[in-house]
């Protein structure tokens, strides 16, 4: 017996990835694969793209948390 788990998002389709900053189970429409976050934390955090190593952040800080 299969079993698929819908997603937390849509609850429509059938989720295939999870957030890799929440754990929420998305399908494909609500994952970015680039940065490995569900549309939510994307919209939030922002993308995977980090500056190049010596680049210098929009603030003058050289790193920054979540």
């Amino acid at each position: 017996m299969s079993v698929s788990t819908l997603c937390e998002i849509c609850e429509s389709r059938t989720a295939e990835y999870s957030c890799s900053h929440c754990g929420q189970l998305v399908c494909e429409r609500h994952f970015d694969t680039d940065s490995g976050y569900c549309v939510d934390c994307q919209s939030r955090f922002g993308g995977g793209d980090q500056p190049e190593q010596g680049e210098q952040m929009p603030d003058g800080v050289d790193t920054y948390e979540l």
